[in-house]
């Protein structure tokens, strides 16, 4: 028997080219008195076709003759035979004995119209479609009363894509999907694919070289060699953390404490009697959680959480965007983690890195046999410091791809706000590039316009979607108001990581004492550009890593003066105006720099000076979290004042922190000022005069020399009285001895709101 296919459509069939198989295989109307039924089933040895008669509801059992070629099965049945309802033929299965005399029975995947909807193809080839997971990707459906499995793929280039998986032994004959117009978008729905079912694309690209590749869109995917995606349904998980979300939307986070701790999941804490393991996410939402609440946190932050193939890039080199890693457990494993985060009080902020993307031959990289989400130019696609590729933002549906990955995490994951990740290599398009490397934007700049304009985008369609969120920015340079609304020329992010402090005051740190005195501008230069942006002060993982040691490791001189640096530095930062961050292990001082394949070293809380510094952090966050002046006039000059930043022989520096009386007036509170004196010698400074702006007695609220924190002790005094002596233009004075290597904070003498 001969196949009624013309050669043009059969043997680009058979041969695994034909980019729209729906249109030849299942069953199709040939006239008003006949239907088609074909079939392409490769290792079958014979095919019968199990139909119910519309009119007599009985079973029928018919043999479907094999045409020329192996593997093509072709029926013509009457008419009344078959019933077509929404473009799906009803009412039949097929049964397959295969070439090793098994016997299967199976839904037609080729009798399923298509799923997707041509609104969303639109909105997606415009970069426009806010919810693109969706429908692309893999998810669990029902149709017609047959539970199955929808995929979707953007591939245009392809000459064909077929999906394969566990559930196919692999085999890309079997189910080829058909394309979608000239959305570039192939989508097939395959029937009895439950979740939990193993799957990955099989390409046939542009020149006819046949890969396999991830799904981009997947919701779950292996971290392992065998690098597979696995169907998964989000739709199952019960969050309550209503409270928190009701909260959030409504929430100030400019007029709120905000201290954050860093943190990669693999590293923070291991077993080491089971193989070293890091914790899964449900036994992090137990012991992160209690930990963080003991420690004052307001918000963890994750190094990027979405799977990615090298451990050794943290998280940074993705290829699953929107899959939880797998090393900890499964989606909604870490869903659980979020809410009980939540549940807690505690906010959730990932890391996010739209700038790149790895060369992992299964992910993103030449997806379709061409350079789809990047640009075909290196100068334009490759990050050559780095080996990754840059997405190229001027496409609609990459851009797309990544403003619905932003989205993803806000609404299915209830995060609470996204850092996203070297944002300068973003921006520039000379980014670490010599002369020559690179290519101008359309007016002769080094400005990545395109990637400006997607920033933008995507910062306001998160806070237009998500009230109460952050978007923060981890930009190195000096590029102008990057936490600015976009409708006042600014970038739109929420906040922007202070790099300028973190480099200028651990350059300070590291300098042994006896020369800081030449070195006071480190200390006060970044007041003076302090309020021109809404800044985090971070002490982060890239300052521990890469043979940069430790914090303590960075501090000078002898063990005891490290200890003594340490604590001055992180109560220093703390009284700074900004938000705050501490990268895991900096809140008890860990000696060895970070391993990302090894545990905290938490034994050394078994030593008293290490206890002292984590004793100090705990009590530094109850102290932010409580008193307003800390944190309410964060981005104001009225929230800050010298009292004297000039006496660099000695390495003193004091100022005040006030809080907003007109505000706490409104609220009924009472509140005062903090004042703060830095020392940053280890000798003892007797007799020291400062200036102070009231008369009356100031109050010690924190001193890092304290016992309590591991240090000497060396000034029991809890309250200084002012003498009507004035000093540094001011009308009073404190007479008072500085411990070595140390931060005061003192409360101005109390008083009523105004």
């Amino acid at each position: 028997m001969s196949s009624i296919l013309p050669a043009d459509d059969l043997y680009p069939l058979i041969e695994l080219r034909h980019s729209d198989p729906h249109r030849l295989l299942g069953m199709h109307l040939l006239d008003e008195e006949r239907a088609l039924l074909r079939v392409w089933y490769p290792e079958a040895r014979a095919l019968f076709l199990k139909l119910d008669l519309v009119e007599k509801r009985e079973c029928s059992l018919l043999e479907i003759p094999s045409v020329e070629r192996e593997g093509l099965f072709e029926i013509v049945l009457p008419r009344e035979h078959v019933e077509k309802s929404r473009g799906v033929f009803l009412d039949y299965q097929l049964e397959i004995i295969t070439q090793r005399e098994e016997r299967i029975t199976i839904v037609d995947p080729y009798s399923f119209a298509p799923q997707l909807g041509e609104l969303d193809l639109y909105l997606f080839s415009e970069g426009k479609h806010a919810e693109a997971y969706r429908f692309l990707g893999a998810h669990r459906r029902v149709v017609c009363g047959v539970a199955g499995t929808s995929f979707a793929l953007w591939a245009p280039n392809a000459q064909r894509v077929s999906v394969v998986g566990d559930f196919n032994h692999w085999d890309g004959r079997f189910h080829p999907m058909r394309r979608l117009g000239s959305s570039g978008v192939w989508e097939i729905f395959l029937p009895k694919v439950a979740p939990g079912a193993h799957y990955k694309y099989e390409l046939r690209g542009p020149h006819g070289d046949v890969f396999l590749k991830t799904d981009p869109y997947a919701f779950f995917a292996q971290h392992d060699l065998s690098t597979a995606c696995m169907v998964y349904d989000l739709n199952d998980y019960v969050w309550n953390d209503h409270d928190w979300m009701k909260k959030r939307f409504c929430s100030d986070c400019y007029r709120q404490p905000l201290s954050i701790y860093e943190v990669h999941l693999g590293s923070w804490r291991r077993v080491p009697e089971e193989n070293n393991r890091p914790l899964s996410y449900r036994e992090l939402a137990e012991k992160l959680v209690d930990y963080v609440l003991e420690m004052g946190f307001t918000h963890v932050e994750f190094l990027p959480v979405m799977e990615h193939p090298f451990e050794g890039s943290w998280g940074y080199q993705i290829v699953n965007y929107f899959a939880p890693s797998s090393r900890f457990g499964k989606p909604d494993d870490f869903r659980y983690l979020v809410d009980r985060l939540h549940q807690a009080g505690i906010g959730v902020l990932l890391d996010w890195v739209p700038g790149h993307f790895p060369r992992d031959a299964h992910g993103l990289w030449r997806y379709d046999g061409t350079a789809l989400y990047e640009h075909e130019d290196p100068r334009q696609g490759e990050h050559q410091d780095w080996g990754t590729m840059i997405f190229n933002y001027g496409r609609k549906e990459v851009r797309n791809f990544l403003l619905a990955n932003a989205l993803y995490w806000l609404a299915e994951y209830h995060i609470d706000g996204l850092r996203m990740d070297a944002v300068a290599s973003m921006l520039y398009l000379d980014y670490s590039r010599k002369e020559g490397e690179w290519i101008p934007n359309e007016y002769g700049g080094r400005e990545n316009l395109q990637a400006v304009s997607f920033i933008k985008e995507c910062n306001e369609l998160c806070y237009s979607r998500h009230p109460g969120i952050m978007m923060i920015a981890e930009e190195s340079t000096s590029w102008p108001q990057v936490s600015k609304p976009t409708y006042h020329g600014g970038l739109g992010f929420g906040f922007k990581w202070n790099m300028g402090w973190m480099n200028d005051s651990l350059r300070y740190m590291s300098r042994s004492p006896i020369y800081r005195k030449y070195h006071q501008g480190e200390v006060t230069f970044s007041m003076i550009y302090a309020y021109h942006e809404h800044f985090i002060l971070v002490l982060s993982h890239d300052e521990v890593t890469h043979g940069k040691g430790s914090l303590l490791s960075k501090m000078p001189e002898d063990d005891w003066q490290q200890f003594a640096n340490l604590r001055l530095f992180l109560s220093w930062m703390w009284s700074h105006p900004g938000k705050k961050l501490l990268f895991q292990g900096g809140e008890f001082a860990q000696r060895a720099q970070w391993n990302h394949q090894q545990s905290l070293d938490w034994h050394l809380l078994q030593d008293p000076s290490h206890c002292g510094v984590q004793r100090l952090v705990r009590r530094l966050n109850e102290i932010y979290r409580r008193e307003a002046a800390l944190f309410l006039l964060d981005d104001s000059w009225e929230g800050f004042q010298w009292i004297d930043f000039q006496d660099a022989e000695q390495s003193v520096w004091a100022f005040l922190r006030k809080a907003p009386s007109s505000v706490l007036a409104s609220q009924g509170e009472r509140y005062r000022d903090l004042l703060v004196i830095v020392h940053a010698t280890p000798l003892p400074r007797y007799h020291y005069r400062l200036g102070v702006p009231f008369a009356g007695s100031y109050d010690l609220l924190l001193n890092s020399d304290d016992a309590f924190f591991g240090g000497s002790d060396f000034n029991k005094t809890r309250s200084f009285s002012s003498e009507p002596i004035g000093a540094h233009g001011l009308p009073f004075s404190l007479l008072l001895d500085l411990p070595p290597l140390s931060t005061l904070y003192l409360y101005l003498p109390e008083k009523a709101s105004s």
